[in-house]
């Protein structure tokens, strides 16, 4: 079973539905998805959402090792994407060496807004955490204490783990921002962190058409 964490934002809705149906659409394994909502995880985290929040999930993403007892593999992934390939590929890319793996962004933001005016900050690693493969037995450091106090950056920048070593690379390709890499068709996995193609004035970004796809696909009935 591949175990897939969601970052769920309820401004966001749509973009959680189509990301769902895009990874179970190109699956050939079994596909358990859980949503990080924040109203569902009240117990374990109390964390007060801060105006460097652009998203509900922003440090509820660090839960997900909790969530999984500290056991197995889970891939987190920011809702604002789209799956292009199946995603047991990226599953045999798991690697036991290290607690993480992530597409390692080295980038400034094009823009100093995003999405729904939201100031876009700039910090090293920035998106790193937006696509995670996690070795939930080698996380045991995000205890929901841990995660309902560290800073912003202490989470986002890996301080939590013993060594940057323990951090893998994944292909870019898995992570691919839409409107800050160049447009190539051949990409695993889009992500719209700009601002995706539920809002407006992002309709027209790269990989727009296929977003809209999937969302004709995740909606389509049989009534008129």
């Amino acid at each position: 079973m591949i175990n897939v964490f969601i970052g769920y934002d309820t401004k966001e809705k749509v973009a959680h539905s189509v990301l769902t149906h895009s990874i179970l659409k190109h699956s050939t394994k079994p596909v358990a998805i859980t949503p990080i909502y924040l109203e569902n995880i009240k117990d374990d985290f109390i964390r007060e959402r801060n105006a460097l929040s652009s998203t509900e999930f922003s440090f509820s993403r660090f839960i997900t090792p909790h969530l999984m007892n500290y056991q197995g593999w889970a891939l987190f992934m920011d809702c604002d994407m789209l799956m292009k390939a199946d995603i047991n590929e990226l599953w045999r890319l798991r690697d036991d060496r290290y607690a993480v793996q992530v597409c390692k962004h080295d980038y400034t933001p094009k823009s100093k807004v995003k999405f729904l005016n939201q100031k876009q900050t700039v910090y090293p690693k920035k998106n790193w955490s937006s696509f995670m493969l996690m070795n939930c037995k080698k996380c045991t450091a995000l205890t929901p204490n841990y995660v309902n106090r560290a800073s912003g950056l202490e989470l986002h920048q890996f301080k939590w783990l013993e060594s940057e070593k323990l951090i893998g690379d994944l292909p870019l390709e898995w992570n691919w921002l839409a409107g800050e890499y160049e447009y190539k068709e051949d990409v695993k996995n889009v992500h719209f962190t700009e601002g995706g193609p539920w809002f407006s004035a992002y309709e027209d970004v790269d990989y727009s058409n296929d977003w809209f796809n999937n969302y004709s696909q995740t909606t389509q009935t049989d009534m008129e």
